[in-house]
């Protein structure tokens, strides 16, 4: 089975895949080493580590690094690609094409903007048919940023999207923000690919997502910002001297992780 065959088929288990998202090699090495099924990466904690904004074409370069991982990963993994880092569909294939030569198995391509707009339909659906064209056994996400944006009807206007990228030859379709379950559940009904969901605690359990028949769902930045929250939390408990986490992984073995030793 290829990569991309093995990960197409995670999204048609009896459980939805639940997708970690790494920011660099040692976070997607060290969620693989726990038996994740796939990795994703996050835009969000790529562009933070690099010191960079999200979403502003500013970290293609970071991405096809980080895409790198894929070769020493032993489960497929998937690359959150913003928007396409700019340029055409033309432009967008050539750099899908280029990390599925690195490994990559899947990319998440975005249709929303940091000016709180959506791009034209038209445009994402052409880019998502250059992609099929040139790495045809690559699976493409499609998201869609209605709820992140806060457009009028998110609903009914995901659902074209969805209808519009699926038909363009998306495999699945990815709705970040949709929260109540009436909504994912007329999704799903209504989405003929994989429906992806980003977790959002305050919302959702991983039990309840899969009785609504959710194919996939990812993590998002929600791991990095973890991260953050930690390390500033361990810092401040030296300060205080109130006690450090023990099973912290130690200095030999994260450095064996990320060097193979």
């Amino acid at each position: 089975m290829t990569r991309y065959e093995e990960f197409r088929a995670l999204h048609h288990g009896a459980r939805p895949l639940l997708l970690p998202n790494a920011w660099d090699h040692a976070t997607a090495l060290a969620l693989a080493a726990e038996g994740y099924a796939a990795v994703g990466t996050t835009s969000l904690g790529v562009a933070a580590a690099a010191g960079k904004a999200d979403a502003e074409a500013a970290t293609r370069a970071e991405t096809v690094a980080l895409a790198g991982v894929a070769a020493r990963l032993p489960c497929p993994l998937t690359v959150d690609v913003e928007g396409g880092f700019g340029g055409g569909r033309e432009d967008i294939a050539m750099l899908c094409a280029e990390l599925a030569g690195l490994g990559a198995a899947g990319v998440n391509l975005e249709d929303g903007r940091t000016d709180g707009r959506l791009v034209d339909p038209r445009f994402q659906a052409d880019a998502v048919a250059a992609i099929k064209a040139r790495v045809p056994d690559l699976f493409v996400n499609a998201r869609t940023d209605a709820y992140w944006l806060g457009i009028e009807d998110p609903l009914r206007t995901a659902l074209d999207r969805a209808s519009a990228y699926t038909e363009a030859g998306a495999d699945g379709v990815f709705v970040p923000g949709i929260a109540t379950d009436a909504d994912i559940s007329t999704a799903v009904d209504n989405v003929p690919v994989p429906l992806n969901v980003l977790f959002l605690p305050a919302h959702h359990t991983l039990a309840g997502l899969a009785s609504l028949r959710v194919a996939r769902v990812s993590l998002g930045s929600l791991l990095y910002r973890a991260a953050l929250h930690a390390a500033v939390a361990t810092a401040r408990a030296v300060a205080d001297g109130t006690p450090v986490a023990a099973d912290l992984p130690s200095y030999g073995e994260v450095q064996g992780l990320v060097t193979g030793g």
